[in-house]
This record gives C-alpha cells, structure tokens and sequence, in this order.
C-alpha cells in the first residue's frame, strides 16, 4: 500500500480548460483519470486536497468518482460542494489533516495538508510539511511547503517520496524561517 496525494483534478468542469492544454473537457477528464488509475491500485490510499469535480450533477459526479482507484480522503476545496462531500470517501471529508507518515526508507514524515497555501502552519517550526492545492501550480513551493495540485505534477497523484524530494530540492525556506535565518545572521 502506497499513500498519494492530488489537488485541483477538477474534473468534469469544463472552465478548467482555461487553464489546462485539453481541447475539450472529455480529454482532459480522460487525462486525468487514465494518470490517476495508472499509479493508484486499489489498495492504495489518496489525499484529494480539495476541488475533486466540477458543476456537475450528484450521479454523474458519483460515477465519474467510481472510477478513481484507491481509498479515496478529501480535505474540502472551495468548489467541493455537498454533491462532492457526500461521495463515498473512505472516512468523513476534513477540513484540514494533520498526519504522519513514514517515507519508503523509513523516516516518519509529519505533514499537514490543507487546500490553500498557508505562510505559517502548526508544527513548521519542528519540521512539519504543508502539501496544499488552490494555486494551480502558480506559487513556488518551499522546502517544506509546496502544490500537491495535478496542474503541479503532470496531472498525476504523487507519492510522499515524490513530495519530499522536491521539497528538498527547493532552497527557498518557508516564509517565517527565512525572516528568522535573517535575523541570526545579521545579529552574529
């Protein structure tokens, strides 16, 4: 069993094109679906971190859900309305979680996920990460924050793996660490 994360699949919702390079919402949702079901198997577990489908009915919405793979959790987005809330997830949508994971070498991980970017989050001053979705890609990520959103990884769920590596592959720290790291250095 492997734990991904996503954001901001939007499917079904054809205003998504704007920003996405689909011809038509059935490619886009074709897309997303085939990526998703391509890393997701059914015992694997998935954090949708908000903004799952678009203005689409209850039903069609509930059959366009039936074929995601996976243990389906959702931190609520802001167009996740009850259509979307009433979906079988494998337990209640939240508004936000905190959880902790262990990496595939081992390492517990504590994250926190939420749908839109925070500057500041509890436990980031003891190393907590913040995954989040809301941004479509548009804001840089920090070396313990960034975009779990499809736009963000190539329309796919990523691994907690995945989320680390380019966490620590980005130099910026979070907002808050950077301004203290520049008060040491000027008071040394």
């Amino acid at each position: 069993m492997t734990t991904f994360f996503t954001a901001d699949t939007h499917i079904a919702d054809a205003h998504i094109l704007r920003m996405r390079p689909f011809a038509t919402i059935d490619e886009h949702d074709a897309a997303v679906i085939a990526r998703w079901n391509g890393r997701i198997g059914p015992d694997d577990d998935v954090w949708h971190v908000g903004d799952v489908f678009g203005g689409v009915g209850r039903e069609r919405c509930a059959a366009l859900f039936a074929k995601l793979n996976g243990r389906k959790r959702l931190v609520v987005g802001n167009h996740d309305s009850n259509r979307v809330l009433e979906l079988p997830w494998a337990a209640p949508p939240v508004e936000h979680a905190r959880l902790t994971l262990k990496s595939s070498s081992g390492v517990e991980v504590r994250l926190y996920l939420a749908h839109y970017p925070m500057r500041s989050w509890p436990g980031l001053w003891r190393g907590t990460r913040h995954l989040h979705g809301h941004t479509h890609s548009m804001l840089p990520g920090t070396s313990q924050s960034c975009d779990v959103g499809a736009d963000a990884w190539d329309y796919a769920p990523a691994t907690l793996d995945e989320v680390i590596a380019r966490q620590d592959a980005t130099e910026a720290l979070p907002e808050e660490l950077a301004v203290w790291a520049a008060r040491r250095r000027a008071g040394e």
